[in-house]
């Protein structure tokens, strides 16, 4: 090895992603809580109204759909 490591092929640098933000729903980032909270972030960062009180009245697709009404332009949703 000559005093160096091997470069590990599998590590990359991270790259900055253009386009939406993906989430994947089958995932740890689909939780309803994790959901919420960038709900949150979102509409502080994009200035539009916070949905989360509307997200919280139905069950799981309710909050889906709604977070795809208020940032299905910003982010894509995945099952």
């Amino acid at each position: 090895m000559n005093g160096q490591m091997n470069q590990n092929k599998m590590i990359r640098k991270k790259e900055k992603q253009l386009g939406p933000m993906i989430i994947d729903l089958t995932g740890p980032d689909g939780n309803a809580f994790v959901l919420l909270g960038l709900a949150n972030r979102l509409s502080k960062k994009f200035g539009i109204e916070n949905p989360v009180d509307e997200m919280q009245k139905g069950d799981y697709e309710h909050l889906i759909k709604v977070f795809d009404n208020a940032f299905g332009d910003f982010v894509i949703l995945e099952r």
